[in-house]
């Protein structure tokens, strides 16, 4: 890197500048990890109210349906909010539609301070549900723009795995600032590292195209590695939802995403009861069991993509490959219904360390389908109604849940309850693959002038 600064013997203040003029190699990493602390900051601020509920609950006198509604304030903003960022990001383009969205939930999350009732905090979890929406949808839309499809795997386990990263940071974080300062300088700090980010992002986020720090030699590494629709030099259009919606291949994504992603909320919400029921594992204190069960998905993000994109650089079909392992971890994650027949705690902590992590190497397989599927111009939108969907599916299957705990719990065997829970869920990766295989045999990049 070299900088070069103007001669300054006869400067002013209006004349004094410095030039930066310097080329970074593989600059693209440099861009997906700024998405990988976009995505960390995302589920750290989300993971918050759950962290703090036993001292909000005290000072506000709460009721559990009074949590539950703050709770399902989110899940419905959340699930609006990834249409109307799937829309806008690829309206707008990745550095704007970024920046709006980053803005919007870091100012929702440091609302919450300020609040005073039940009210106040459904408003701001609505904020914050319809700000940290449009996460996903552009941090797909960035790998599409920043990556070879040989690359794209790895690229989205290595930003997806912020989610796990975020929610142990929140872990760790949080009872050291309630014990230096208080529950509402918890939202300030961790609301304002969105704005920290933000000025990274602004400085380092272009599209390759614009980005005068990318070496010729990566821009056509890029480029070369992507579709012609792909790096067409229109980067924002109008896309026509209702076309998206009659190809088979946005079915598919949308049902990757409808019926598994409430598995993950299952697993990322009832575990810790599940291991205090069976267990009787003292949650007011840092658990390792599920320290340990958290990790993984940070593990199996990575794998998961490293695993489709090595395929790939080893000369599969692009669509193959990620069927395969997706096929794979579908078959591993049929693994969890041996927890019925786990003799002691660490067993069952290896069994769902693997499941976790299994999950997560899927979910950035599926992310990557999206991208493989369609140009990078409608791939927010694709990936908001998937992501809709699975925020829908996240609100009806908890019903489920409840409904067969309280019937086992009421017979006397709540173990029971979980297990058939557990087996629900290990079949149902199987399933899914099956219809995705089936909606895209015959699948191909879909043409940009099918969309518009």
């Amino acid at each position: 890197m070299t900088i070069t600064r103007l001669n300054s013997c006869n400067y002013s203040p209006k004349t004094l500048t410095l030039v930066f003029d310097y080329k970074i190699k593989y600059y693209r990493w440099i861009v997906v990890a700024l998405v990988f602390l976009a995505t960390t900051i995302n589920y750290l601020d989300r993971q918050i109210i759950g962290l703090l509920k036993p001292i909000l609950e005290l000072e506000f006198n709460w009721t559990e349906t009074d949590y539950a509604r703050i709770v399902m304030a989110f899940t419905a903003a959340y699930a609006i909010g990834l249409i109307l960022s799937g829309w806008l990001i690829d309206k707008v383009g990745t550095k704007l539609g970024y920046t709006i969205t980053i803005v919007f939930w870091s100012v929702a999350g440091m609302l919450h301070a300020v609040a005073r009732g039940v009210l106040g905090f459904a408003v701001a979890r609505v904020g914050l549900g319809l700000g940290e929406a449009g996460n996903f949808p552009a941090a797909v839309k960035t790998v599409a723009e920043w990556f070879p499809k040989k690359e794209r795997g790895l690229a989205t386990g290595i930003f997806n795995s912020g989610t796990s990263v975020g929610v142990v940071l929140a872990l760790m974080i949080v009872p050291w600032i309630l014990r230096n300062y208080g529950w509402q300088e918890v939202f300030w700090i961790t609301g304002g590292l969105g704005f920290v980010w933000l000025i990274f992002w602004l400085i380092f986020y272009d599209v390759p195209a614009k980005q005068k720090r990318l070496t010729n030699q990566e821009f056509e590494f890029i480029t070369s590695g992507q579709e012609k629709t792909e790096t067409a030099v229109e980067d924002t259009v109008s896309i026509n939802w209702f076309k998206l919606f009659a190809l088979p291949q946005t079915w598919a994504f949308i049902t990757g995403k409808a019926l598994i992603d409430p598995i993950f909320w299952f697993f990322l919400f009832w575990l810790p009861s599940y291991f205090s029921s069976t267990y009787h594992l003292n949650l007011k204190i840092m658990s390792p069991e599920l320290l340990i069960i958290y990790t993984a998905t940070t593990v199996g993000s990575i794998a998961g993509g490293f695993f489709s994109s090595f395929l790939i650089k080893s000369g599969w079909p692009t669509l193959k490959a990620r069927k395969t392992v997706l096929f794979i971890f579908a078959i591993l994650e049929i693994s969890i219904i041996l927890v019925q027949f786990a003799s002691n705690v660490w067993m069952v902590v290896a069994l769902m360390s693997l499941a976790v992590a299994v999950h997560q190497a899927w979910a950035t397989n599926v992310f990557t389908i999206a991208s493989d599927l369609f140009p990078k111009q409608a791939v927010s939108s694709v990936v908001g109604i998937g992501g809709m969907a699975g925020a829908v599916g996240g609100i009806f299957f908890p019903m489920l849940v409840g409904y067969l705990l309280d019937t086992y719990k009421a017979a006397g065997n709540l173990p029971g309850g979980y297990n058939l829970l557990f087996t629900i869920c290990g079949f149902t990766y199987l399933f899914v693959w099956t219809i995705i295989h089936l909606l895209t045999r015959n699948s191909k990049l879909v043409d940009l002038n099918q969309l518009t």
